[in-house]
């Protein structure tokens, strides 16, 4: 961790902040040191905490984690110190301060924090969409200007003044509880609004769609969530949500960064490692209740995935439980 400080703005060397005037900047780096002191104050270890505003998680982690595969829901993620990185398919997104990212479907990646000490922990604000909030604003906000997009799932962008502003709004409401009713809908919304009007708008709006390819693609992960233990030909799956074989395949990959079958792979891989830690049952089992006939091809590409054989990556996880969180 850089320990060598700009006397100015306070912020690491090779820190890169968005393109911000002076004023800007220092405004930028009181928010996110308001924020880590909020958060702190809110979170008493490393892990998940759920708060009294509904949808809103915060996250702390003292030290930097082993990578730590996890399906992340349609949400922001919101870095406020420290850095992260997640691996989506083959694609890497990094997150520093002030760095937010957006999931838009139900996505099986992997997340690491890499850079996190006791005396200035990973500090991290989710947010979980509401379809409902976000359905209605999307009526209402016309949507922003620019060139195509790339459908992919998941992205991750320089937070703006606004969308800061925002959230730190929504942050002080945990130290008011007696507002939080009335305001921290209001909180929200704006959030959602600063997400809709900036680069990450086009994107936001395939959440509530339910027309095109990007929206029939969605239906194809909701379909492999359901049915993820079940043996399935991509054939089977694009007569489910009426594409073609080879029109689910290019979208499906545009979209979540790996095929169906890979999809389904990862599913079932973090399903059994999940029952194997917390319910304390053998590989064997959990490779068969998740749908594999092969023990043997299960070690195998539990190994390849999570890079130990599943005893021992049990064992390693229930040994060093700070280095699991999931960021």
């Amino acid at each position: 961790m850089h320990r060598d400080y700009c006397p100015i703005l306070q912020k690491p060397r090779g820190f890169a902040l968005p393109p911000f005037h002076a004023h800007a900047m220092v405004r930028f780096m009181q928010i996110l040191t308001e924020m880590a002191a909020v958060i702190a104050r809110n979170v008493s270890k490393d892990g998940f905490q759920a708060t009294p505003l509904e949808r809103v998680w915060l996250v702390r982690s003292s030290t930097v984690t082993m990578p730590m595969p996890n399906v992340y829901r349609p949400q922001l993620c919101l870095v406020v110190q420290g850095q992260k990185q997640v691996t989506l398919g083959d694609r890497v997104f990094r997150y520093q301060p002030g760095r937010y990212g957006i999931v838009t479907y139900d996505l099986p990646a992997t997340g690491q924090v890499v850079e996190a000490t006791p005396d200035k922990p990973y500090l991290c604000l989710y947010l979980d969409f509401d379809p409902v909030m976000l359905g209605e604003l999307t009526l209402r906000v016309p949507p922003p200007p620019g060139t195509p997009f790339a459908p992919i799932g998941k992205t991750v962008s320089d937070a703006d003044a606004g969308l800061l502003d925002a959230a730190i709004r929504l942050l002080r409401l945990l130290d008011d509880p007696a507002a939080m009713p009335v305001l921290g809908p209001l909180a929200e919304q704006e959030i959602l609004y600063r997400l809709l009007a900036g680069p990450a708008g086009a994107r936001m709006r395939h959440i509530t769609s339910s027309q095109g390819r990007v929206a029939q693609v969605g239906r194809a992960i909701a379909w492999i969530q359901q049915n993820f233990r079940e043996r399935f030909s991509i054939e089977r799956l694009a007569a489910e949500v009426g594409m073609s074989p080879s029109s689910l395949h290019e979208h499906f990959r545009s979209v979540t960064a790996m095929t169906p079958l890979q999809f389904q792979k990862q599913l079932r891989l973090q399903e059994a490692r999940s029952l194997m830690l917390v319910q304390d049952i053998d590989a064997t089992t959990a490779a068969i209740y998740v749908g594999y006939e092969s023990p043997t091809q299960f070690s195998r590409e539990y190994r390849r995935h999570f890079g130990e054989p599943p005893a021992r990556d049990i064992a390693r996880l229930r040994a060093s439980p700070n280095l699991a969180v999931v960021a």
